[in-house]
């Protein structure tokens, strides 16, 4: 493979062989090495991604990148549905929507803890911790049974999105107006969705899930950018929430079906296919039109879970005894991490593929809510539950480089298997609370799994992000309370 260091955290792969265009991707020295450990499997997979029909230059991975589904996690992939430009399955991945939301409380971090981390049995913050993972269920399967959902309630979902919750009550109105894409994509069919992704969907609306998923009470504990942090409404030591979870049972089925589908029609549409797991249908196909619907659908669904689980996590903080004075835990910014969405770049409407990579629109963007304009858009980076995450603003430089993406996290560095082996003879759980961390989760395993060491530090994908002019750092956020699945 030939690499070329453009200049600073940029390389580029040049086209060879079957890709039809450049490959670029954004690391640090530390992230380099990391690829290299791996025998560049994830470069190659970008690689591939520059094989597929209608791909417009050049192929993508973010700064946290690693081995994924087809495409490599970090991946953003354009295609241009007028020059026989495909749609993949594989491209958005098995957790649609997968994304984050930041809630803003009207909290200083000395209310929730007082004692800075050096009591951490404080009953305050317990109280906060219990209520939050009583009312917000995780974990493999997990349902909750107290909305009440039924399949005719779960198809205005999937076509109107969050704010279907909002209009039963679940949150405000203002609450859509800071969610990529007003928590609703246009154009989902629930015809599309198959009987199976209904009934693993039905009971999941307003649950994290399990791996990586989380629900985080964090504060801010430095700020980079003070026009950015007042455009957003931020201020040093103030608490945030920030939830990550997506479309649940019913996004994975949906892209269990479709991938199916499209592996069995891409040699009817002449695809070659350097990995079937790249399987792909033409965009303007029956079967690539009828995959977009039901992805669409299930977008709706993570947006419409997220707006539940913020409506929950409402309720949790003032049970606790956190009422806010205003405005109960303001949603800053919800974005995906996980889709394929329609846009114009370079004067041109291309279906720009995101895969563990999140929009990240630079300032003057008419899709923004009108106080981000000026700064651009929030960008939400998680780190692992012992260390930190970002918010980040969208640049020119994402508009003009990587079709307005950004990295998503910090991206794994470990298995869960190699994970839990490492983790072997370690009480993590205390040595979280040593920190000032407390970690409701189901199981000793979760915790495991998800160790910090699992990840790759997010200031070293923040600084590679920062460093390349596609986000720009805003402020930074340590954990206070962390649930897992």
């Amino acid at each position: 493979m030939n690499i070329e260091h453009i200049f600073g955290f940029k390389y580029r792969i040049p086209k060879e062989g079957k890709m039809r265009v450049d490959a670029t991707f954004y690391a640090s020295e530390s992230i380099l090495e990391d690829l290299k450990s791996e025998d560049y499997a994830s470069l190659q997979q970008i690689c591939n991604v520059a094989t597929l029909p209608g791909v417009v230059e050049p192929a993508l991975t973010m700064p946290d990148i690693h081995w994924g589904y087809g495409f490599p996690i970090g991946g953003v992939a354009a295609f241009d549905p007028e020059e026989e430009g495909v749609v993949s399955p594989g491209g958005v991945g098995f957790d649609i929507n997968c994304g984050v939301r930041l809630l803003v409380a009207e909290l200083s971090r000395e209310e929730v803890d007082p004692y800075e981390g050096r009591m951490v049995q404080d009953p305050r913050k317990n109280r906060l911790a219990d209520a939050l993972y009583e009312s917000v269920p995780s974990g493999v399967g997990k349902g909750r049974k107290d909305v009440g959902f039924g399949r005719k309630d779960l198809q205005g979902v999937l076509v109107d999105g969050a704010g279907a919750l909002v209009e039963r009550g679940y949150g405000e109105p203002e609450d859509l107006e800071n969610i990529e894409s007003n928590g609703r994509l246009p154009g989902a069919d629930p015809e599309e969705v198959s009987d199976r992704a209904y009934e693993r969907g039905v009971s999941q609306l307003g649950t994290l899930g399990s791996g990586n998923h989380f629900l985080e009470v964090q504060y801010i504990d430095e700020i980079y950018d003070e026009e950015a942090t007042r455009a957003y409404g931020l201020s040093l030591g103030q608490v945030t929430v920030l939830i990550h979870s997506g479309s649940r049972g019913l996004g994975h089925q949906v892209c269990q079906d479709y991938v199916e589908r499209c592996m069995e029609v891409a040699q009817k549409y002449d695809i070659e296919l350097e990995d079937r797991q790249l399987a792909a249908a033409p965009i303007k196909s029956h079967e690539g039109g009828a995959y977009l619907k039901a992805m669409s659908a299930a977008a709706n669904f993570a947006f419409a879970n997220r707006q539940l689980i913020t409506h929950f996590t409402r309720q949790a903080f003032a049970s606790a005894g956190f009422r806010s004075k205003e405005h109960p835990l303001r949603v800053l910014y919800d974005l995906a991490h996980n889709n394929a969405k329609f846009e114009e770049h370079d004067g041109h409407e291309v279906l720009v593929h995101r895969k563990g990579a999140t929009r990240a629109f630079g300032p003057g963007n008419k899709e923004l809510p009108e106080r981000y304009r000026p700064v651009g858009q929030p960008v939400l980076v998680p780190g692992d539950m012992g260390r930190y995450s970002f918010v980040l603003a969208g640049t020119e430089g994402a508009m003009s480089e990587t079709f307005g993406s950004s990295a998503h996290g910090a991206g794994r560095k470990m298995g869960r298997r190699r994970a839990k082996k490492a983790a072997k003879g370690r009480n993590l759980r205390r040595e979280l609370e040593d920190k000032g961390i407390l970690i409701r989760a189901a199981s000793k395993a979760t915790i495991d799994e998800e160790m910090s060491e699992a990840y790759k530090d997010a200031t070293e994908v923040v600084e590679a992000t920062n460093g390349a002019g596609i986000g720009k750092k805003v402020a930074r956020l340590r954990p206070l309370i962390v649930v897992k699945g």
